[in-house]
């Protein structure tokens, strides 16, 4: 599923990204049973949300948070949703946040000279040569 996922994201086949995501979410669930009760209601309000192309837990299990891939013109509407759902049932707030992609991790260069100009490094000791 992540190589595919990764060409679901270069070509933009949402759909099929967000098929990809549910499958990943039920494996979770049911294969790896790192959900929560609290995660897969999250997660199926979601994925019934007209403008939500997929969703499924992230982070290391057993509660805590969500991805959604969401139409732009969706998400407020869907952020709103979700919360007055989650709070209907369990009497808890959430917290949201809304997130463009990015590129991803890669490798970045370091630049060792640019020490100089932190106040951390500055007062750190040179190692001797």
């Amino acid at each position: 599923r992540t190589k595919e996922a990764k060409i679901c994201f270069r070509v933009g086949t949402w759909d099929r990204l967000g098929e990809l995501m549910a499958a990943s979410h039920a494996s979770l669930k049911d294969d790896f049973q790192v959900s929560c009760e609290e995660v897969d209601f999250m997660v199926d309000l979601a994925q019934k949300y007209e403008g939500v192309y997929g969703s499924r837990m992230t982070g290391g299990g057993f509660g805590g948070c969500t991805v959604s891939l969401v139409q732009k013109q969706a998400v407020d509407g869907f952020v709103e949703h979700l919360k007055l759902e989650y709070k209907e049932k369990y009497q808890k707030d959430i917290q949201t946040f809304v997130s463009e992609p990015g590129v991803g991790a890669r490798v970045l260069a370091i630049d060792m000279d640019c020490k100089g100009e932190s106040d951390f490094y500055k007062d750190q000791k040179k190692p001797k040569d």
